[in-house]
């Protein structure tokens, strides 16, 4: 039990015990004045909670925010898919020239590599987004 119960057990008997010196015709203005100070502590626990939870909401959107933003524009993106394509071939003829399918297949694994490491660069929440819809979709992982 906290100070504050106990405060409110304190409340109650001085209460009570008024309530005997004082007789029957007092009782109404005993029960009010008793309830008046349980509305009181309830409306302070409430504050309390709201004020805690608004702070919460606040700090999780000032963090939120500073996420960082796409740094570069669709044609930084589109141009960089180009480049990866142009430059797939001939690395891909050199991986299959010298060390044949498993040439090509490292070849095509550093390809997509990048591609991946610069679409997270570019958009870091990307790939949260989709682990989030997957979920949301109703199939199991």
């Amino acid at each position: 039990m906290d100070a504050r119960d106990t405060d409110l057990k304190k409340e109650l008997d001085a209460s009570l015990r008024a309530r005997g010196e004082l007789g029957e015709e007092y009782e109404s203005a005993l029960v009010d004045s008793f309830l008046e100070k349980v509305d009181r502590r309830i409306d302070d626990a409430v504050e309390r909670r709201v004020r805690r939870q608004v702070a919460e909401q606040r700090t999780a959107a000032a963090r939120g925010s500073r996420s960082p933003a796409p740094t570069d524009s669709w044609g930084e993106r589109f141009g960089f898919g180009i480049v990866s394509l142009v430059l797939a071939v001939p690395l891909s003829a050199i991986g299959g020239g010298v060390a044949h399918l498993p040439g090509l297949l490292v070849a095509w694994a550093g390809i997509v590599g990048v591609n991946v490491v610069q679409a997270a660069r570019t958009d870091p929440g990307l790939f949260q987004r989709r682990r989030t819809a997957s979920r949301d979709d109703g199939w199991e992982d």
